[in-house]
């Protein structure tokens, strides 16, 4: 089912990075950095679906030369810690094909990007040969600073503020959402925290309750069970390179473990829902009569969530639909009518369920997620200082070579 993720993150000089490697290893080629005379080539690179470079109309033309553009980036920096360029990454919905996943990018792109005034390097990724076949996402690189027909100027600290990152992350939320739509899929996405999600469907169950509408109460209840839990951890970027390698360190293995267990209980969920969906079906038609005319689309409510939810909830959510089905075949072949299970009586029975989730358990979970981000992030820190020692290394090395060339030249003149 789609899922949302989106993440900024600057790519820094002080973090031993340049805007060249980061373009250059998102989109698969060869560029060389002007700056420091080294040349950054992935071009056997395998799994990059897409590329493309977006501008404004009015930048000038080698805008649209990626080795070209990047390099005058790092051009126009001049401080050793400088921040060179901002990177957004989206999960794409795998539900949609190759060429709405294109158009999904390159529309956002345009709308909360390029017409800012930014240039957007964009690459879509294909899932990687081991994980989850169903990782689609983009990587859209961005220019910090303003662009005329000459070339790069002052850098707009507006882009940096809060309020513009949470514009950028809900206006992801409504381009997937209309884009689902328009492909008749009915999966949707939302940017908001599970808390704020949680608290939505525990209203919305509240106010179906007191107003009789059995179906929307049950379609609630299950998805606030369903959303009352941590949120998949959050990986830093070294780690998420690091997961895309197939190398795990501490974090990466956490990240798969909630993953997947996530998906055994959104499979539950789903289950649960679609039942429920089929046992309103039922039920109405047994009390038609007394529903009146009007009202019989409280039958055909249902859920349709199935988010990520933590190994306890599965247990829960599978007891309780176990519990319901072995009453439900009972009934259906000796219960009299007045004695089945009300609609009613079945929300609050999941209600019930989601009251009895223990706090502590989950707070112990949460203790083992961060010492496991942590260790993780030690460890992408040793990383990081190696991958700048290597670094350091092979511009001692090149600014060897060119001396010695250097030399050579100066004996051949005399």
């Amino acid at each position: 089912m789609a899922i949302y993720h989106l993440r900024a993150t600057m790519i820094s000089r002080s973090q031993g990075r340049s805007a060249t490697a980061a373009s250059a290893y998102r989109v698969a080629e060869r560029i060389e950095d002007r700056r420091t005379g080294l040349t950054f080539d992935y071009a056997a690179r395998g799994g990059v679906d897409y590329t493309e470079i977006l501008a404004p109309d009015h930048a000038p033309d080698w805008v649209r030369d990626r080795s070209e553009l990047w390099n005058r980036v790092e051009e126009a920096e001049t401080r050793k810690n400088s921040q060179v360029a901002r990177e957004v990454r989206v999960a794409l919905p795998d539900e949609l094909t190759h060429a709405q996943r294109v158009a999904l990018v390159r529309d956002y792109a345009q709308t909360q990007f390029v017409d800012r005034g930014m240039v957007a390097d964009i690459a879509l990724h294909a899932p990687g040969r081991e994980g989850d076949e169903r990782n689609h996402h983009a990587h859209i690189l961005l220019t910090t600073r303003e662009v005329d027909t000459e070339g790069f100027t002052t850098k707009n600290r507006d882009w940096n503020k809060v309020e513009v990152l949470e514009g950028w992350r809900e206006a992801w939320a409504r381009d997937s959402n209309a884009a689902l739509e328009r492909a008749g899929i009915e999966d949707r996405v939302d940017h908001r925290t599970l808390v704020a999600q949680r608290d939505e469907a525990l209203e919305l169950a509240s106010a179906a309750r007191e107003r009789g509408d059995e179906g929307a109460e049950l379609h609630e209840t299950v998805r606030a069970m369903s959303l009352d839990r941590p949120p998949l951890p959050q990986l830093s970027l070294g780690a998420w390179q690091l997961k895309e390698r197939g190398i795990e360190v501490a974090a990466v293995r956490v990240w798969h473990e909630v993953k997947d267990r996530a998906a055994e209980v959104r499979q539950v969920v789903q289950e649960l829902t679609g039942q429920v969906r089929d046992w309103l079906d039922r039920a109405a038609e047994r009390v038609m009569d007394r529903l009146g005319p009007g009202q019989s689309e409280l039958a055909l409510a249902g859920g349709r969530d199935g988010r990520e939810e933590e190994p306890d909830f599965a247990t829960r959510l599978k007891a309780s639909w176990e519990a319901y089905q072995g009453q439900e075949k009972v009934q259906e072949t000796a219960t009299p009518e007045r004695d089945r299970e009300t609609p009613q009586e079945f929300a609050a029975r999941l209600r019930e369920a989601a009251a009895g989730i223990d706090p502590d358990s989950l707070a112990d979970r949460a203790a083992a997620l961060r010492e496991g981000r942590e260790a993780e992030e030690r460890q992408v820190a040793q990383e990081a200082a190696r991958e700048q020692e290597r670094v350091k290394e092979l511009e001692r090395q090149q600014e060897i070579e060119r001396e010695a060339h250097r030399d050579r030249g100066h004996g051949i003149e005399r």
